[in-house]
C-alpha cells in the first residue's frame, strides 16, 4: 500500500485502520509492518485538553533513593511504573491570552472582531530522530557526571528510542486538524536530526511520505521482539499540505555541538561509521583552562580537548562516585524491552574496544548534502523552500538554506526562511548552539525585510534559534566572539565575527513594520515574548507599528511533546492577531507513541527542568564581577527579567510548560490601506 493511498483519512477510516499490516523485505525476511493509526475523532488542543500528572516539590537528591530516581538514574526505565513517573490524567483546556502589549491603547483596549482570517499554518520543531545504536553518542555523561551531566536530557533519555512513532503520531495529528479547517502548509523549524546522520534524516522524510521505515540500524537487533525497533508503516502528511524546512543546528553538526570536520585529528566524521563504541572526555566539564575561578562566556567549552580526552578536567563525581578522563560513551541495546544501554565506563576498564555492527548509513551529512535530501521526497513542494535557493548556493560549502515564499498568492504575506545557525568553518572551539549570520546572510536578510516592506507585504521569519531570551552563558545567546564587554572573554579560536550584533539586528527588525512575528524552537520552550520598540532612551515611548512578538514552540521529542498552530487574523478594526496554540499529538494506547509519551513525561519528573524559563537580563555573569552582553535590548539591563513572558496555568495541571495567546500587532496606515482591499 503506498503512500497516496494511506494517506487520506476520514475519521472512520483511521478508526478501523488498528490492526492494518502491511509486508515488506528487509535484510532478505519478510516483516509484516504495523501501523498506528490515530483516532481522529480524539484530537484536541489543548485549549480543550491538557495532561497533567504528579509533579513533587521536592526532587530525589542522591541515587539508590528507595523513594524515586535520581536525574542519573533515569536510565532506569524498568523501574518507572514501580514509583509512579509516566501517569498521566487529562485536565482542562489552556485559555488563549489575549495580549495587547504592543498597542498603542493596550489599556484601554475592546477585543476587535475576526474580519478575514490571513493564513492557518502548523510548525513542530526539534523532532531530534535518533539513531539510538550509533556508537558516537555522549549516554554515559548523563549518568555519570551529576553536577553537568544528570539533567542533560538531549543526550540521554529513553525517548530517544521512540522519535520515528512519535512523530508519525504528530503528522497524523496534524492531518486530522487539516480535515477540520485545512492548513496553507506546515513547517519544520529545524533540528529534524539530533547528530546528522543520514539515516536520521531518511528516517524523518520518510515518515512524513507515508514510506516503511525500519527504526533501527547496524545489526537492526530487536527488530522482531521490540517495540521500537519494529518496522512500520507510516501513515504520511496529507498530499494537500504543503511542507517547508528550516535548518537546525542538529542538521548539520555533530550532536548539534561540534563541526564535524573543524578539527580531522579528532576523527569525529570516522566515528559515525565505525564498529567502534567511542571513547572520549566529559564534553560538560567546563573549560578547565578559564575556570579561574570558571568558565565564563563565550568560550564554556573547549570540545576539541575534551572530546581527544586530553583535556585538564577530569570526572570525579561526588554524588555517583564516578571518575576519569577518558570513557566508553555507550549505545542502546536494540534487543532489551527497555533500552539497556550497553558498553560504558572509563576506557582504561576495557581490554579493548567495545564493537558493534558499523552502519554506513550512519553517516555524517554536509549541510548541501542535507539540502540536498530533500529533493528526494514525494511530500510537495519539490525541495521543501529549498527549491528557491539559487542551486549554485545551496550546493555550496556553506549550503546557503535560507529562502522566502508566499503561501496565498492572494494574500500579502511573505515567509522569510533564515539560517541563523553557526558555522563549521568559524573556528570556535565551542559548542555550536548560538545564533550567527555570516555577511551572505546578512545581506540577503535585510534585502528580504526592505524587499517585503516595499512591496506591502506582512511577514513572519521562521528560524532555528531566537533572540534576546537566552542568558550569556546558556550557549543559545547571540553569538558575539570578538566584542565581548570584557575584551579578556573574547574566543581566542574564533577566526570571524558575527555580521550583525544583536542590537542592529533588533533595530533593522524594529525598522521593519510589517513584520509581524519571529517564530523559532531551540530551546524546547512554549515561550512567547514581546519585543517592543521605542521612541526614546528611557523607554516610555511605545512605537506600536515597529514592535513586533516571537513565538517559540517546544520540542516534540522531549516534554511537552507539542507542536504549534498559528492563525493570523485581519481584524475589524485593521488590527492583525496571532493565534497561537499548542497541540499534544493523539496517540492510541498501547503503541509505541503511547510510550513516548509515558517516558517524556516520566523524563521531566525526574529530571525537573525548567520549562518556564525567563532569564533576567543581567549586568554581570553570575558569580563574577564580568560585565556581560544585554541579553535583549528591548528591555533595560538591570538583572530583572521580562514583563512579557508568560506560561499558562490550568486548575488540576500541577507542572504546565503550554501557552497559548492571541498576539495583537498595529499596522502602518499603508498597510492597512492595503488590507482593506481584500478585506
Amino acid at each position: 500500500m503506498d503512500r497516496r493511498q494511506f494517506v487520506k483519512y476520514s475519521f472512520g477510516v483511521v478508526a478501523g485502520l488498528s490492526g492494518t499490516t502491511f509486508s515488506t523485505a528487509y535484510g532478505g525476511s519478510n516483516h509484516q509492518l504495523r501501523s498506528y493509526p490515530i483516532d481522529g475523532r480524539k484530537v484536541k488542543k489543548t485549549t480543550e485538553q491538557m495532561l497533567a500528572f504528579d509533579f513533587s516539590a521536592t526532587p530525589i537528591d542522591k541515587p539508590k533513593s528507595n523513594k524515586g530516581l535520581h536525574a542519573t538514574e533515569m536510565s532506569h526505565v524498568q523501574d518507572y511504573d514501580r514509583y509512579g513517573y509516566g501517569k498521566y490524567r487529562l485536565a482542562g483546556g489552556l485559555p488563549v491570552v489575549p495580549r495587547y502589549d504592543l498597542l498603542a491603547n493596550a489599556g484601554n483596549y475592546a477585543a476587535p472582531a475576526k474580519r478575514k482570517r490571513l493564513a492557518n499554518f502548523f510548525a513542530m520543531t526539534d523532532i531530534h530522530i535518533t539513531d539510538k545504536e550509533a556508537p558516537n553518542q555522549l549516554i554515559y555523561i548523563q549518568q555519570a557526571d551529576s553536577a553537568h551531566g544528570g539533567e542533560m536530557t538531549s543526550i540521554y533519555s529513553p525517548v530517544m528510542m521512540y522519535t520515528t512513532q512519535l512523530l508519525d503520531a504528530a503528522i497524523q495529528t496534524a492531518n486530522a486538524l487539516h480535515e477540520r479547517s485545512p492548513f496553507d502548509f506546515g513547517i519544520s523549524l529545524g533540528d529534524v536530526c539530533d547528530s546528522s546522520r543520514y539515516n536520521e534524516l531518511r528516517w524523518y522524510l520518510d515518515v512524513i511520505d507515508g514510506k516503511p521505515i525500519r527504526p533501527s540500524s547496524g545489526a537492526h537487533l530487536g527488530e522482531d521482539t521490540v517495540d521500537f525497533q519494529r518496522p512500520f508503516q507510516a501513515a504520511g502528511l496529507n498530499k494537500s499540505i504543503p511542507w517547508y524546512q528550516t535548518l537546525g543546528n542538529h542538521d548539520h553538526f555533530y550532536i548539534g555541538s561540534a563541526p564535524v570536520d573543524a578539527n580531522p585529528a579528532l576523527k569525529i566524521r570516522e566515528s559515525y561509521v565505525s564498529d567502534q563504541v567511542w571513547a572520549v572526555g566529559d564534553v560538560l566539564i567546563p573549560n578547565a583552562s578559564k575556570s579561574t575561578p570558571m568558565a565564563l562566556p563565550p568560550v564554556v567549552y573547549d570540545l576539541n580537548t575534551s572530546l581527544s580526552g586530553t583535556s585538564k578536567a577530569t570526572l570525579n563525581d561526588p554524588v555517583t562516585g564516578i571518575a576519569g578522563n577518558t570513557f566508553y560513551m555507550g549505545v542502546i541495546d536494540g534487543a532489551s524491552p527497555y533500552g539497556a544501554i550497553r558498553y560504558t565506563g572509563k576506557a582504561e576498564d576495557f581490554k579493548s574496544p567495545p564493537k558493534v555492527a558499523a552502519d554506513p548509513d550512519r553517516r555524517a551529512l554536509l549541510r548541501s548534502e542535507w539540502i540536498a535530501e530533500f529533493f528526494n521526497t514525494t511530500t510537495l513542494p519539490k525541495g521543501h523552500g529549498f527549491d528557491l535557493v539559487p542551486e549554485a548556493l545551496r550546493r555550496s560549502q556553506n549550503g546557503f538554506a535560507c529562502y522566502s515564499f508566499v503561501p496565498k498568492s492572494d494574500i500579502p504575506l511573505k515567509i522569510i526562511v533564515l539560517d541563523n545557525t553557526q558555522l563549521e568553518t568559524d573556528g570556535s572551539h565551542d559548542i555550536h548552539g548560538h545564533g550567527f549570520l555570516d555577511e551572505v546572510r546578512w545581506k540577503w536578510l535585510q534585502a528580504e525585510l526592505d524587499a517585503g516592506q516595499a512591496n506591502n507585504q506582512l511577514m513572519v521569519i521562521a528560524a532555528h534559534i531566537p533572540i534576546a531570551v537566552a542568558a550569556s552563558g546558556s550557549l543559545m545567546e547571540w553569538w558575539n566572539p570578538k566584542g565581548q564587554a570584557s575584551p579578556s572573554q573574547n574566543d581566542p579560536h574564533a577566526v570571524m565575527d558575527n555580521a550583525v550584533k544583536l542590537p542592529d539586528l533588533i533595530r533593522k527588525l524594529q525598522d521593519t513594520p510589517n513584520l509581524l512575528m519571529w517564530m523559532s524552537g531551540h530551546r524546547h520552550l512554549n515561550t512567547v515574548k514581546a519585543l517592543p520598540a521605542y521612541s526614546d532612551e528611557a523607554r516610555t515611548q511605545l512605537v506600536p507599528e515597529k514592535s513586533f512578538w516571537q513565538v517559540e514552540t517546544s520540542s516534540l521529542q522531549h516534554f511537552p511533546q507539542q507542536f504549534r498552530t498559528f492563525e493570523i487574523y485581519l481584524n475589524s478594526d485593521y488590527t492583525v492577531s496571532i493565534v497561537a496554540v499548542n497541540v499534544d499529538p493523539e496517540v492510541a494506547e498501547g503503541t509505541p507513541a503511547a510510550t513516548s509519551r509515558k517516558y517524556a513525561i516520566a523524563e521531566h519528573q525526574i529530571a525537573r527542568n525548567n520549562l518556564r524559563q525567563n532569564e533576567p537580563n543581567r549586568v554581570y555573569f553570575p558569580g563574577s564581577r564580568l560585565k556581560v552582553d544585554s541579553m535583549d535590548p528591548t528591555r533595560q539591563q538591570d538583572d530583572s527579567i521580562d514583563p512579557s513572558i508568560h506560561y499558562g496555568n490550568v486548575d488540576g495541571v500541577p507542572y504546565c510548560a503550554s501557552y497559548n495567546a492571541e498576539l495583537f500587532k498595529q499596522l502602518t496606515p499603508t498597510m492597512i490601506e492595503v488590507l482593506k482591499k481584500i478585506a
